[in-house]
């Protein structure tokens, strides 16, 4: 079963779906701009580093969410029985739509978070032993450093080579991989040249009173 003309235009909806400003709507909640407070970033570490643990996990789920649900749902309920390369590259290009929706937020000016949490719920609806890999290590390496940007960074890095272990031979999917990951690197570059100067933020996991 290959994808019918129309299913081509999935994408748009999934765009729309990870434009959803869920951390800037997080703040209006609480009467702030989380644009103007911490690193004027929208995501889930500046939610958290604002409005406090609570509401940055809130952040961090809902932007999971976002690459997540209806990609899992469309990949189980319309294509369940397939693995068609052209239903992989329309399952990435709607992925990739979502990522892509978030970080650049017609919304807010197309600006948006970093794409972290979103990548990761992609990833988890597709290839999820890549998930497994980054996510173990952006939590060890975030722990170790207290620094979110490193642990993005490394979890950013292993992506690709993760997809070429774990699915040989799916090149689709390791477009995916390598896209995300650079994605991500892409929009952490000010964090990097932060890093390189020594002035990067390091993050207290504690609740914010």
């Amino acid at each position: 079963m290959n994808p019918s003309a129309w299913q081509w235009l999935w994408p748009i909806a999934f765009y729309l779906v990870g434009s959803v400003p869920t951390g800037y709507l997080l703040g209006k909640s609480r009467g702030l701009d989380i644009r103007q407070h911490g690193s004027g970033n929208i995501g889930a570490t500046n939610v958290w580093r604002v409005l406090g643990r609570n509401y940055g996990l809130i952040a961090f789920a809902s932007d999971f969410l976002k690459g997540f649900l209806l990609l899992f749902l469309v990949r189980k309920l319309s294509f369940p029985d397939t693995t068609s390369w052209s239903v992989s590259a329309l399952l990435v290009l709607c992925g990739m739509a979502a990522i892509i929706g978030h970080n650049y937020t017609p919304w807010l000016g197309f600006k948006g978070g970093k794409g972290i949490a979103t990548s990761a719920g992609v990833l988890g609806a597709l290839v999820p032993w890549v998930l497994a890999l980054s996510l173990s290590l952006w939590i060890l390496v975030t722990l170790a450093t207290r620094t979110v940007s490193i642990g993005s960074l490394v979890a950013a890095a292993v992506l690709a080579p993760a997809a070429a272990w774990f699915y040989p031979g799916q090149w689709v999917y390791f477009g995916l991989a390598t896209l995300a990951g650079g994605l991500a690197v892409w929009r952490h570059r000010a964090n990097i040249q932060r890093l390189l100067a020594g002035t990067e933020s390091r993050f207290e996991f504690k609740k914010k009173k």
